[in-house]
């Protein structure tokens, strides 16, 4: 990697050990307390061309993993247009510009799998409902 791509990142050296700095505001993050079943607005940072755009991503958190080390990482889901949206967002990444925590819900499980089998179901519910409604309609219209 050249060092003039390196220029949003600062490297300190101390002693032995490095550390990277980036633009993330690090105690921000880890005082955010994301749990499954809350429902945020994530806020990424989109670049298309030479303009830098915010795009809101907002859903249900299904899981946390690796609680607030560097690595961690949160699970989003939606349902966008009938299709269910899942995105997995690094907690400490620069991309995102700030999560906001809408709504907290009380859930029992520390991840929330299940959910993509329940909104399945649910659909197929609501599918077999629209065919028995337009059954019963074409019965019924030569009674009139």
């Amino acid at each position: 990697m050249p060092r003039e791509k390196i220029s949003k990142v600062k490297l300190i050296n101390k002693g032995m050990n490095r550390i990277f700095s980036s633009g993330v505001n690090i105690e921000e993050r880890q005082k955010l307390d994301l749990r499954s079943g809350d429902t945020v607005r994530v806020w990424q940072k989109i670049v298309e061309k030479d303009k830098t755009r915010l795009q809101a991503f907002e859903g249900l958190v299904l899981a946390v993993k690796h609680g607030k080390e560097a690595g961690s990482t949160f699970t989003v889901r939606r349902v966008a247009s009938g299709v269910g949206v899942e995105k997995i967002f690094p907690l400490y990444s620069p991309v995102i510009d700030k999560v906001e925590v809408i709504k907290r819900s009380k859930v029992r499980r520390a991840k929330l799998y299940h959910i993509r089998e329940k909104a399945a179901k649910e659909i197929s519910r609501q599918m077999r409902n629209i065919r028995i409604a337009k059954d019963t309609e074409i019965e019924e219209a030569p009674t009139l």
